[in-house]
């Protein structure tokens, strides 16, 4: 019965929003009465008329001829979910919760970016990212409040002539595909599969990173490389914390991560000033393009492949260990295209292949704004615990995203609002779960955003079916639903 209010509630906030879309005709008024001498006619009454496009939103100009200026970008996106959690799952530690209705902030960002002229380029981008009640804070003691505020990207960008631009500094000129380098303003899906940044939070900050970046476009070819410093990261961790034969970050690190893109844009162009990659166009554009990319890092994993000896050495680092090179390439399509201008409909669907050498039976287990912050299995050896909404997103072996979506008809929400159902799959096979007798990964979603004002004001919806690992030879699919608020000026 508590899931069936659930679902209601959240499909009375859909219903509201779609029913505030819907234009109100003016308020009747009396007739005037009639005047014993001839008159002016009063002014006629303004009727309603459609949203005017964002445009170039909050731009200031700095000079009359616009070659100088700055601009803000502000968002939110607000979660409001239900979802049913991992086995053993506790919503703070003593207090096993089997499921969880909740309200958390997926994003609160601000960018900001300004040209002195075409030839330079700056960027600021700061924000908070996954808060809920009881986790994505620092407040001592207290583990949901005070999020850190915290510096995404921070970069200068000079152009050198037409087919060539170099940058440096905290940047998301990111490699490997498409969507690494996605906007998270303008998502088909709810949001990312994350298996997109496989490296997050590890040996780059939130998916950016600390280097130097050329990016340009020869006609219809589209580039970006880069040279980075990889985070510092695992740094408790020796060949003594090690599960035998399994990978994990090498806290010895020093060496460079290079990383690419390059796509060929067969169709209309899409701009190239920022990094960020669009999701859908809603029918702006006709887009086709295909793409592929990489990343690789000299020993950026370590492992120890043979069992501990019954004394540990003072110095962990004397067991015999073995570093591994981290490497991944990708291959990827986008396709996105108007189907009735009359009507303004319009398909959008993207598909991506990854394959990952991480070093062996290297495993991630990641929740999207968990639920939960203690309990769940660790049933898959050096892949972290099983809580809330955690699964096997990232590890050695290989994963597939795809994603297809439809723009309904304007006159399915009436006037002021567009409606676009969207699926989308996401399969992983990793050597990890190999090892272990699981099955393979599979995540699926079925939602539907409500355009209020393009992307720039709208409502998603969305089901998922998520595997359960907490027993990994007896997988059971545990339901996230999920209404996500956005708003971006």
């Amino acid at each position: 019965m508590q899931h069936v209010r659930y679902a209601l509630a959240v499909s009375a906030l859909l219903t509201a929003a779609g029913a505030a879309a819907q234009v109100q005709p003016p308020p009747a008024g009396n007739p005037p009465a009639p005047a014993p001498a001839p008159q002016a006619a009063p002014p006629a009454t303004a009727s309603p008329t459609e949203s005017v496009p964002y445009g170039a939103g909050l731009k200031v100009n700095l000079s009359p001829d616009g070659s100088k200026y700055f601009r803000i970008i502000n968002w939110h996106q607000v979660w409001t979910r239900y979802n049913r959690n991992n086995t053993g799952s506790q919503h703070v530690a003593g207090d096993p919760q089997d499921n969880t209705f909740d309200v958390g902030l997926r994003r609160s960002r601000v960018l900001l970016y300004a040209q002195l002229n075409p030839r330079f380029l700056i960027v600021t981008h700061f924000g908070i990212n996954n808060q809920n009640a009881v986790s994505g804070g620092v407040g001592i003691g207290d583990p949901g409040k005070k999020p850190q505020l915290f510096v995404h990207e921070a970069m200068v960008e000079y152009k050198v002539f037409k087919y060539l631009n170099i940058g440096a500094g905290l940047h998301y000129q990111n490699g490997i595909s498409r969507m690494t380098r996605a906007s998270t303003l303008n998502f088909l899906a709810y949001d990312a599969p994350i298996s997109n940044w496989p490296t997050i939070e590890k040996i780059d900050q939130f998916a950016r990173w600390m280097g130097i970046y050329a990016k340009g476009r020869i006609g219809k070819f589209d580039y970006a490389v880069s040279m980075n410093d990889p985070y510092a990261t695992s740094q408790t961790a020796t060949p003594a914390t090690l599960p035998t034969n399994v990978a994990d970050y090498n806290p010895r690190n020093s060496h460079k991560t290079y990383q690419g893109y390059f796509a060929y844009e067969f169709l209309d162009q899409e701009a190239n000033l920022l990094p960020y990659q669009v999701g859908s166009y809603l029918g702006t554009k006709r887009v086709f393009n295909i793409g592929a990319g990489f990343l690789f890092n000299k020993d950026a994993m370590f492992s120890r492949p043979n069992a501990l000896p019954n004394t540990l050495p003072q110095d962990p680092f004397t067991l015999p260990y073995k570093t591994h090179n981290l490497g991944i390439l990708s291959a990827d399509v986008f396709f996105d295209t108007p189907l009735n201008k009359d009507a303004g409909t319009a398909f959008t669907a993207y598909g991506v292949y990854y394959n990952y050498n991480f070093g062996p039976n290297y495993v991630r287990n990641i929740g999207l704004l968990n639920p939960s912050t203690a309990g769940g299995s660790a049933a898959i050896p050096g892949a972290g615990t099983l809580r809330g909404n955690a699964y096997p997103v990232v590890g050695t072996g290989s994963a597939l995203y795809g994603q297809a979506g439809y723009l309904l008809p304007k006159n399915v929400l009436g006037e002021k609002a567009r409606l676009q159902p969207y699926a989308a799959w996401q399969h992983g096979r990793y050597e990890g779960l190999d090892a272990i007798g699981a099955k393979n990964v599979n995540v699926y979603d079925l939602g539907a955003n409500v355009l209020l004002d393009g992307h720039n004001a709208k409502l998603t919806l969305n089901y998922r079916a998520r595997p359960d690992y907490s027993n990994p030879q007896d997988i059971n699919y545990r339901p996230e639903v999920t209404l996500q608020t956005m708003i971006f000026l």
